[in-house]
Parts: C-alpha cells; structure tokens; sequence
C-alpha cells in the first residue's frame, strides 16, 4: 500500500459509521491537500485488496472486519436508526447464492447483501 492508502484506511478503521468518499477526504485535507480523484483511487485498491468494501445503499465505505479471510461473500446490517454497520459472514447464504449462480448458469463475480433495519438499542 501506498502512503495514501494508508491514511484512508486507517480513516475508515477509526471511523465509528460509514463514511463517504467526500467526508473521506475532508479527513484527509486536515493534514494536507488531496483531491477528489485520489481519494477514489485508494479506496478502490482497498477494495480490491480486500481491505474495505463500499456500501451501495449508502454510498460510503467502510474498512473490512475481516481483512485476512477470502471473501465470497460481504454482508452487512444496516441500522436505519443510528447508522451502525456490522459486516457479518454466514456460509449459508454463501452457499445458497453460490447454488443459485450454478443453477441458472450464472457467473458471480462479486455479492454483497445490504440488510436494513434496527439495532437491537434502536429497536428496544
């Protein structure tokens, strides 16, 4: 990794909910001018390394909390109450979407499950 790469990564693991590529970047001009583009190109090769993922339903990035396993599979719960993230694994899914794709001949390249809802502090 990069310089740059670093700084955004070690942003994404102190940050305590998802963040933007934008609030990103406002991190990251604290300590010197950067641009838009490069904010996006480390955090693509952070996803690429596996070392965070981007949430589609929020547009934002969050680092992963399991840098050091293979990933078929990301999976996330999303409290639509106060913004947590908890990435998860369940081979279950894993291996129900993987049969699906065999079924139905199609080739997956990547999944991510988004599950929305409450935290159980948000619920109670």
């Amino acid at each position: 990794m990069n310089d740059t790469q670093k700084r955004v990564h070690r942003i994404l693991c102190s940050a305590q909910n998802p963040l933007s590529a934008y609030e990103v970047l406002d991190k990251m001009r604290a300590k010197g001018a950067v641009t838009p583009p490069t904010v996006y190109r480390s955090l693509d090769k952070l996803i690429e390394k596996g070392l965070a993922h981007r949430l589609e339903s929020l547009n934002a990035y969050v680092a992963c909390k399991h840098p050091h396993h293979e990933h078929d599979m990301a999976a996330f719960a999303i409290c639509e109450s106060c913004g947590l993230v908890k990435e998860f694994t369940d081979p279950h899914i894993s291996e129900r979407l993987s049969h699906w794709g065999d079924d139905h001949a199609f080739r997956t390249e990547k999944v991510t499950v988004e599950i929305r809802g409450l935290c159980e502090s948000c619920a109670k």
